[in-house]
């Protein structure tokens, strides 16, 4: 694990990303259809990208839930329909989306907070899962109690750990149609020393060890993800004055070899009002994806081009050395 005293580099200039590349970020075959159905939550985490809460409003509309449900059908490349959120259990859209995709024959992920599963009206989302053979991405950003719950709030490792029994007791985690993988945050930096995200295969092991022993649980793979410099990670490096520095070291830990696997390359994200982006975290910063001509795409502009595939390159930004720094970070996880 890397670390590196934020005065080293604070007094240096961040380069910026696209200067960094030897080329332009290019696009590859669109395979992988990113949908973030809204901000509503019943948590607000301190580390949240989207700054979701209970208090947020916004979420997908009828007329753009159809179109989702045109391109699913319409386009077979699209092999994987990743749904996030928010909650996304709790939005509008999430079983027709999740019916629709399964249908066609398609992977879907459900990026859950597990918490959700213990809110009144959503009690029966494991069962609904399983019988749709969802793979659950859930977040648990660290297997002890207390850095959990400064992270996400009181009560939530307990309600997290009652949520993936019940998930095992279905059949997650060792059924091999019911995928159970666990997601990595590390804590948010409030000192002058930052820290790349540990080896995902060694903690693994850990996760592993640990809620076997303590609670019975089994899961497939931990994915471990980089906080970007975006949303409330963002107001938090800003608070500590650690924003400039935190950039700065992961430019600093710049790995070249994680531009091939870079998820933004071979998806698509698409928001709850139906605009077009390269990744979720391009969607939270407010960069559409554009065209070679400069216009930003929205869904309704792929269905009428009948095509996928009309964007050449990726848009960057400085933040993107979150997902190229030490062994790469992607909502996969680890890409080297």
């Amino acid at each position: 694990m890397i670390q590196l005293a934020a005065n080293q580099v604070s007094n240096t200039t961040i380069t910026p990303f696209q200067q960094k590349l030897n080329a332009p970020l290019t696009k590859n075959k669109i395979t992988v259809l990113q949908i973030n159905l809204g901000k509503r939550c019943n948590l607000a985490c301190t580390h949240c990208h989207v700054e979701a809460s209970p208090t947020r409003t916004e979420e997908l509309s009828p007329e753009i839930c159809q179109q989702i449900l045109q391109a699913i059908a319409q386009f077979p490349q699209i092999k994987t329909v990743d749904i996030t959120g928010g909650a996304p259990e709790m939005l509008y859209g999430f079983k027709p989306i999740v019916e629709a995709a399964r249908n066609q024959g398609k992977e879907v992920i459900v990026r859950s907070n597990l918490t959700i599963y213990f809110e009144p009206g959503y009690e029966d989302i494991p069962e609904y899962c399983a019988s749709q053979k969802v793979r659950i991405v859930a977040s648990l950003p660290c297997y002890l109690e207390d850095n959990v719950d400064k992270l996400r709030g009181k009560g939530v490792y307990n309600d997290s750990i009652k949520a993936l029994q019940k998930l095992n007791q279905l059949g997650y985690g060792s059924d091999p149609n019911l995928i159970l993988d666990l997601v990595y945050n590390p804590a948010l930096p409030k000192s002058e020393k930052f820290a790349l995200t540990p080896d995902q295969y060694r903690l693994k092991n850990a996760y592993e060890s640990f809620l076997k022993k303590h609670f019975s649980i089994q899961f497939n793979q931990l994915l471990t993800i980089t906080n970007l410099p975006i949303g409330r990670t963002k107001f938090q490096l800003q608070h500590h004055q650690l924003y400039q520095p935190y950039l700065k070291f992961l430019e600093h830990n710049y790995n070249p070899a994680t531009i091939p696997q870079l998820m933004c390359r071979h998806e698509l994200s698409i928001d709850y009002l139906g605009n077009v982006y390269d990744c979720d975290f391009n969607q939270m910063e407010g960069l559409p994806a554009r065209t070679a001509n400069g216009e930003a795409l929205t869904l309704a502009k792929l269905l009428e081009a009948e095509n996928l595939d009309i964007i050449s390159t990726v848009q960057t930004a400085n933040y993107c050395y979150g997902c190229t720094a030490g062994s790469g970070s992607s909502c996969g996880g680890a890409l080297v």
